[in-house]
């Protein structure tokens, strides 16, 4: 039975170091803005895990005339907050502190310009400590609240920070952007919408559905439901909790207020109360920004799971083919040949006549391959170029065909720019791709410095063979010299019908001629030994080449990009098998 393997959860630190480790890998692969992105939040995880982490951010966040000034006033059981309905009256973020010891950092990094800490059960008041009684530039910390004026929620939520925030829908752009600096920085999301306007799209289209992923940090609230009768008011709520369903905010907790006639407010307070008391909002509020960057770059890239990509043994063969042709594997491999044939006729031809052959220039060394010393190039020593004919047009044109069917194979079923970036790889080292080639053909060993122990031996009876034609030769001279002066003719022994003389003359060249044509025969035949020798040698040393410049950089590319895949995922979803 197999058995499966749990899923473990992660940290938030680690899904943290998974993005950032995604960003960098994606760095010059995906858009820069996308990239920028994720690193941004890292960064302001880093940030905010560094402030207060007893303090909790609620921000109240609003359309125009739907209540939050009157809702963050009862909340917080003042009249800070300027009540309007037909024009944007909040300007500026102001914040009310339960408990705010502590909170000045966090406030100074939110760029929250006006403060007020709130009046405990017992009454003593004063500004939260940690925020200085002056000001820093632009930023005006407000009296504390009168006595008499206790928080709506006294001591049940040490620890919040309550965010009035400007209009989101404001005619004053500044406005807008105020309140979208912010949502990326608070910790809880409280949305306040009203009976007229709470399926506008504005609200819908710009903020609820983007931030489908912070479903634990957020919160609705349907202000003004005294307006409604108490079947409309059901109506109203049943038809948000459907559009925030459609928005992919299923979860979410909907609560229908009254900021007019406080109906509804206990249940948010509970809310707000319970989540401060836990002291997570801020974590969650960071991994589902992690999660939601990592959506970004996984949509950025379509990350998926890449179908069965070719594997780089399966790629060698074809490039291979395409390398060796424009190194001019081929001719080398017929140069190999003809000079082990070139050298085996000098070595066992007719001793008289071996010096024309030598007189012929060894193919290889017209090469400049020194079959001698070919493996020089291994022990440091430099290599100059060989005289192997450059690559013609239509080589080139089949090499380059070769690196793009191997970047195509490679890539199969990876998302585009991954695909494009694995195709730079395997153009990334086009450069040095002739030198490397030439290289590595000049530095193989081709096996010909090797002589053959019948070479010795076929040279060995060539003269013997001379030796016996010019005993014969010499024989025969004498006795013509001999009958020349009238001398007394020697004994002159004969095989069979021909004296000795002749059968050493005739039978030392017929010998000759039949060592030279065996000899022919054998040097053909081990030359297409060797030359198959140096074919695989050849092909192993181009095969070296397309790898550590073609193969092996999309390889790393496809490693970067299953790196970046993975993290992404871990990053996403908090979770590893």
């Amino acid at each position: 039975m197999k058995l499966l393997r749990r899923e473990k959860a992660v940290s938030l630190d680690d899904r943290l170091a998974a993005l950032a480790r995604a960003a960098d890998l994606a760095d010059g692969r995906l858009d820069a803005e996308t990239v920028a992105v994720a690193r941004s939040v890292v960064s302001r995880a880093g940030v905010r895990a560094s402030l207060s982490v007893d303090h909790t951010v609620v921000a109240l966040a609003g359309a125009t005339g739907s209540g939050k000034s009157s809702l963050f006033n009862l909340l917080s059981g003042t009249s800070l907050a300027t009540v309007g309905v037909t024009r944007p009256t909040t300007s500026t973020a102001q914040a009310a502190l339960w408990e705010g010891g502590g909170a000045g950092p966090l406030l100074d990094w939110l760029g929250v310009p006006r403060r007020h800490e709130l009046l405990d059960t017992s009454g003593s008041a004063g500004v939260a400590p940690g925020v200085s009684e002056t000001p820093a530039p632009g930023l005006v910390p407000d009296a504390p609240v009168p006595a008499g004026q206790p928080s709506g929620m006294d001591g049940e939520a040490a620890g919040l920070i309550l965010l009035d925030l400007p209009d989101h829908d404001s005619i004053e752009p500044s406005h807008r952007l105020e309140v979208d600096r912010l949502v990326e920085l608070v910790d809880l999301l409280v949305w306040v919408l009203d009976p007229q306007k709470y399926a506008d799209a504005a609200v819908h289209d710009r903020y609820l559905r983007p931030l489908a992923r912070h479903r634990e940090v957020m919160v609705v609230v349907l202000n003004q439901i005294d307006r409604l009768s108490p079947a409309a008011a059901e109506r109203c709520l049943k038809d948000l909790r459907r559009l925030l369903d459609a928005d992919g905010l299923a979860g979410v907790p909907v609560i229908g207020v009254s900021a007019r006639t406080g109906a509804g407010v206990p249940e948010l307070r509970s809310l707000l109360a319970s989540r401060v008391a836990g002291r997570r909002s801020w974590a969650a509020r960071l991994a589902a920004d992690t999660g939601m960057a990592a959506d970004v770059l996984g949509e950025a890239s379509s990350t998926t799971t890449p179908g069965e990509n070719l594997s780089m043994d399966a790629l060698v063969k074809p490039l291979g083919d395409a390398l060796s042709e424009a190194a001019g594997v081929p001719t080398v491999v017929e140069a190999v040949a003809r000079s082990h044939r070139h050298r085996s006729v000098a070595a066992t031809g007719w001793p008289p006549t071996r010096w024309i052959r030598r007189l012929r220039p060894d193919p290889l060394r017209r090469l400049r391959l020194d079959a001698g010393s070919r493996a020089s190039g291994e022990q440091g020593d430099i290599v100059g170029r060989t005289s192997i004919p450059v690559a013609t047009v239509v080589q080139r044109s089949r090499m380059d065909n070769a690196i793009r069917e191997a970047a195509r194979g490679a890539s199969a079923g990876l998302p585009a720019p991954w695909t494009t970036a694995v195709r730079q790889a395997a153009r990334s080292h086009e450069d040095e791709l002739e030198d490397g080639l030439d290289r590595a053909v000049a530095t193989t060993s081709l096996g010909a410095a090797r002589r053959p122990l019948w070479w010795r031996l076929a040279g060995l009876a060539q003269w013997l063979a001379l030796a016996t034609v010019l005993a014969g030769g010499a024989w025969l001279l004498a006795l013509l010299a001999i009958d020349y002066l009238r001398l007394p003719q020697l004994y002159l022994p004969t095989a069979g019908e021909l004296p000795w003389p002749t059968t050493l003359l005739i039978g030392g060249v017929l010998l000759g001629l039949l060592i030279a044509l065996l000899s022919r025969v054998a040097s053909w035949l081990g030359g297409r030994r060797r030359a198959r020798r140096a074919a695989r040698a050849l092909r192993a040393s181009v095969d070296q080449v397309a790898r550590e410049l073609v193969l092996d950089p999309m390889e790393e590319e496809l490693a970067r990009y299953h790196r970046f895949a993975e993290a992404v995922t871990l990053a996403r979803n908090g979770t590893r098998r």
